[in-house]
């Protein structure tokens, strides 16, 4: 599978495939990876439901199985997992967001 813009690479989803549900009843399931990695496409592009690329099936099929991964807690479970294992690799501070006391700004004492 060739990696396209906002998919995953074989190494982010082997870390997150056996925490997807596993099917009970009815017809078989679209690829979970190919619907997760439509959903990142959305996530990602901020694009409407409606414009997903048609590499990813129907937008219903898509938006569907998200509704039910939200409602069920899997991309709960997902993103506590991944959570847990955070490598804080692009963490970013801004001195915009910290608020420094009035006396811990730098200037010259005593004037």
């Amino acid at each position: 599978m060739s990696i396209k813009r906002y998919e995953m690479t074989d190494e982010q989803w082997e870390q997150i495939c056996s925490l997807f549900p596993v099917p009970k009843t009815g017809r078989p399931p679209k690829d979970n990876r190919l619907m997760f990695n439509a959903i990142l496409w959305i996530a990602r592009s901020g694009a409407a439901w409606r414009d997903l690329p048609e590499r990813y099936g129907s937008w219903k099929t898509v938006y569907s199985r998200f509704c039910k991964w939200r409602d069920d807690g899997t991309l709960l479970t997902l993103f506590q997992a991944l959570s847990a294992d955070a490598d804080y690799e692009n963490l970013s501070i801004d001195s915009t967001i910290i608020k420094t006391h009035q006396h811990g700004t730098g200037a010259k004492k005593g004037l």
